[in-house]
């Protein structure tokens, strides 16, 4: 599964604002979060659509990021980490 693209970024731009909002991370590189020195998030598009790869633990976990509503809850997530990673 490919990075996502500049155009897929450009459709959830607004999930991307409310993202570097956050305290803790640094965008790397445009949709590319990392929190410390660590890879934290980042984004991937496929034929199913649009996916965000979270760290969770030791591991990404994968979230789709297509509606309002799912951009809520990765948003959601990300805000609870970064609340019990400090």
């Amino acid at each position: 599964m490919k990075h996502a693209s500049d155009r897929a970024l450009d459709s959830i731009e607004p999930l991307l604002r409310e993202i570097r909002e956050l305290n803790g991370l640094i965008e790397r590189k445009r949709g590319i979060w990392y929190l410390r020195s660590r890879a934290f998030l980042h984004f991937h598009e496929d034929p199913a659509g649009l996916f965000a790869d979270l760290k969770v633990g030791p591991v990404f976990q994968r979230f789709r990021v297509v509606t309002a509503r799912e951009h809520r809850k990765l948003l959601r997530r990300v805000q609870s980490i970064l609340a019990h990673s400090s």
